[in-house]
């Protein structure tokens, strides 16, 4: 799938969360990249967001979006996605989360897009 579209890199994630493909889904995020794991958390760094993943792999998530809203200024991108996810915890209980993700992404040499602030939880707080 090309990334020549700052959503497509979302609904890309997606699919690799799915997937359980933690290699692929680190290549989506910039090297200087943040994630926020939890609200009030940051992780920063591929070493840090790799950790973040990994233990969040384990709930064997699926999740489902719609991206809500598109913003690029020049080699810079908002995406909004609302998004709904399906796991099992390690003691086997459901997991159900939903939010609406802001995901600010920036433009590469090569002209796809990777992940620079991936914020799961939008303006929670």
């Amino acid at each position: 799938m090309s990334n020549n579209r700052p959503e497509a890199v979302i609904e890309r994630f997606s699919q690799l969360l799915a997937a359980g493909d933690l290699d692929s889904m680190m290549e989506l995020y910039e090297p200087d990249a943040a994630f926020a794991p939890q609200p009030g958390e940051t992780a920063a760094g591929h070493a840090e967001i790799r950790a973040a993943l990994q233990a969040f792999l384990a709930l064997e998530p699926r999740m489902d979006g719609r991206i809500e809203k598109v913003l690029e200024a020049g080699d810079t991108a908002l995406v909004a996605n609302c998004w709904t996810l399906a796991g099992t915890a390690p003691d086997g209980s459901p997991v159900k989360m939903s939010g609406t993700s802001a995901d600010v992404l920036r433009r590469r040499e090569d002209g796809s897009w990777g992940i620079l602030i991936d914020d799961p939880w939008g303006t929670a707080t």
